[in-house]
């Protein structure tokens, strides 16, 4: 089948076939034409129905084939002199011979090109699930598709191109069902069509017209040759009605797709029914409207609507992603980024088609002289424009499909990178919670932190999970050693059954996280944002999956900062503690202390001193030595720790009370230096 669409490709590449506009047939008067078609260059030169052609550039005319085998011979531009009988008068005109219409070549093997593509993604999928009855049905679909696109006649008529003229007739006749019946059965839906009573026979219903269309094909050739007006004329209304009934079966095909999405409870099921949705909304929308419609009630196909048939490559392509469920999650994020470009290189073809005519209409008032410099100005223009409107496009398709999510979504980068204020661990982690719940729509959610001393990830904050806690994450597993290695998991990536253990898959899914992100400092993974499907049960796409990503690094940043402030605080917390310790053993001495700084001022009384030296503590504290003792008790000091520097023991030592006057005291006293380091 492909080598026969490159030998169509070929004969349409290498034939060029020419005509003059009439349909001749054989009567027993002779050669007759049977219609000239209007705009013709034998209606410009007055060709009429009913002319009798004697001869061409002299040469006798006596059967059709005489004619064929002149235009054979022929050249597109080329002058024949016809010699016709009207009305018992000889008539002699010049025909210019031209090439038979048969819309622009280069759109051809588009399209061509197109059908060979769907034929080998027809059959990638067949071959990559063999035993899926819905590829085989997806096979065929295919193959309608590439017969529409790519068979086309060339005009030999040899038998080769009957091939080709079969091949694409049958083709356009098949692929309304076979499109019709895919959008009702797919995924597993056929059990309800075949359900009781009329079920076997609502599929077979939307085959029913290509077979009537398909008789009256056969008996309108069949009988061409006894009336050749009549048999073309036929067709021209047969190719209609394919064209209506195609665009019937493309909005009934959609309708039906759309009532599946409100049916079908599979998560898995629906995901794959958005793909084909959009696939047919976005490839055969333009095409019934733009082309099958218009065409159907008499519109002459233009070169604009012949171009809305490519967006048709869409359908099979869709189909084939949904079969193999290839991203399933990411239905919506692909179609938004096709329609972002398409809108802006729309948008940007519009401006400079714009700016080209506008100059050469203002400014240059016809002359085309200086074309190249205005064609490459606006060039420039527009490819400086690209960035900002590919942006605007962007903002516009984010708010149509995010809604009143996306400014909690624009939100949300900048909510991570504020968190490097919040140093308190408890608080960050719960308003850090509660804003991914609430700008993704997750069900449930768990943030994780790692702990050199345990074997796991633990959690410090959790919601949807009600009054159980989330598990934990061991870090030897499958699992924890992925996140550990700065790789995120997304369970709903069918990936993952390569990757990890059955057991731990279904562990995670039943405690109702499926995406584990990790959050990475300079020290490795330190945590893990959890999370769940969203509150429809939908899970998330790559979207979703990139801004957890985005954020993750300043969650990390941010967790890293209130870890090192926590263990910070707890260290000051304990060196508080330690020193309260102290305080108590040295307000517990019965021994008198004292403690002086370099300027021999006093930072510390004890009770014990106090008791012995009748001097309170508020009076001692801040007062210089020798404002409290005599001169013989601060000298004996002062020399102890001149003398002694490591420290020394007086005894016997008298200490005379400066401040009162008291009576003197004999004590023991040991002379310590007090180190910083």
């Amino acid at each position: 089948m492909l080598c026969l669409g490159i030998a169509n490709i070929s004969a349409r590449a290498t034939w060029h076939a020419v005509e003059d506009g009439v349909l001749w047939t054989a009567q027993p008067e002779g050669v007759v034409a049977a219609d000239v078609a209007p705009g013709t260059a034998a209606a410009k030169v007055g060709i009429r129905r009913g002319d009798l052609l004697i001869a061409i550039d002299d040469r006798p005319v006596q059967q059709v084939s005489d004619i064929e085998q002149v235009l054979r011979d022929a050249v597109a531009g080329q002058n024949a002199r016809y010699t016709l009988l009207r009305l018992g008068t000889r008539e002699v005109v010049d025909v210019r011979i031209a090439p038979i219409p048969s819309g622009p070549r280069a759109l051809y093997f588009l399209l061509a090109s197109v059908g060979i593509f769907t034929l080998l993604v027809g059959g990638a999928v067949r071959l990559r699930r063999p035993r899926d009855p819905a590829t085989l049905h997806f096979f065929w679909l295919a193959v309608a598709f590439f017969g529409v696109f790519t068979f086309s006649f060339s005009g030999r008529l040899d038998r080769l191109d009957w091939v080709f003229y079969w091949g694409d007739a049958v083709s356009m006749l098949l692929l309304p069902p076979l499109f019709l019946h895919f959008t009702l059965v797919f995924p597993d839906r056929a059990r309800r069509w075949t359900a009781g009573p009329m079920g076997h026979v609502i599929i077979p219903l939307a085959y029913v017209p290509a077979a009537l269309l398909g008789i009256a094909h056969v008996v309108a050739l069949a009988r061409g040759a006894g009336n050749a007006v009549a048999s073309v004329r036929t067709l021209e209304t047969l190719d209609r009605l394919a064209f209506l009934y195609l665009a019937g079966c493309l909005i009934a095909g959609l309708a039906a797709l759309a009532r599946a999405l409100t049916e079908v409870r599979s998560i898995t099921g629906r995901r794959q029914l958005r793909w084909i949705a959009w696939g047919t909304a976005l490839g055969g929308t333009p095409f019934a409207l733009g082309y099958a419609l218009p065409y159907a009630f008499g519109v002459a196909g233009s070169l604009p609507m012949q171009l809305s048939a490519i967006p048709l490559g869409l359908i099979p392509l869709a189909y084939a992603c949904a079969i193999v469920r290839y991203r399933l999650m990411d239905i919506e994020v692909i179609v938004k980024r096709g329609l972002v470009y398409a809108a802006a290189l729309g948008a940007i073809v519009a401006i400079y088609a714009a700016m080209l005519g506008g100059v050469q209409r203002i400014w240059l008032k016809g002359d085309s002289e200086h074309n190249w410099i205005i064609a490459l100005l606006a060039t420039l223009v527009a490819l400086l424009l690209a960035p900002p409107v590919k942006s605007a496009v962007q903002n516009m398709l984010d708010r149509a499909f995010y809604r009143d999510r996306y400014d909690y979504r624009r939100a949300l980068v900048g909510f991570a990178r504020d968190l490097n204020s919040d140093l308190d661990l408890h608080r960050l982690s719960e308003r850090l919670v509660s804003r991914v719940v609430e700008t993704l729509l997750v069900d449930r959610m768990a943030l994780m932190l790692e702990d050199e001393a345990a074997p796991y990830y633990g959690s410090v904050r959790a919601s949807g999970f009600g009054d159980s806690d989330p598990p934990a994450l061991p870090k030897r597993s499958g699992i924890g050693e992925r996140l550990a290695g700065g790789y995120t998991v997304a369970l709903d990536d069918p990936i993952a059954s390569t990757r990890f253990a059955v057991e731990e898959i279904e562990y995670w899914r039943d405690a109702g996280l499926y995406y584990f992100v990790p959050c990475i400092s300079k020290e490795g993974t330190i945590a893990v944002l959890a999370v769940g499907r969203k509150d429809t049960g939908e899970p998330l796409n790559s979207e979703d999956m990139g801004l957890l990503a985005a954020v993750a690094g300043q969650i990390a940043t941010a967790l890293e900062n209130a870890r090192l402030y926590r263990q910070l605080h707890v260290k000051a917390i304990e060196l508080d503690r330690m020193r309260a310790f102290n305080e108590n053993i040295l307000e517990s001495l019965d021994d008198g202390l004292l403690v002086l700084d370099l300027n021999d001022r006093v930072v510390r009384w004890n009770p014990a001193m106090e008791a012995l030296s009748g001097v309170s503590k508020g009076d001692a504290t801040g007062h210089p030595l020798d404002e409290l003792f005599a001169s013989p008790f601060v000298e004996a000091l002062r020399a102890a720790r001149r003398d002694a520097p490591q420290g020394a023991t007086l005894s016997r030592l008298q200490m005379d009370r400066r401040i009162d006057g008291g009576s003197p005291a004999i004590v023991n006293a040991a002379v310590v230096p007090l180190r910083a380091s």
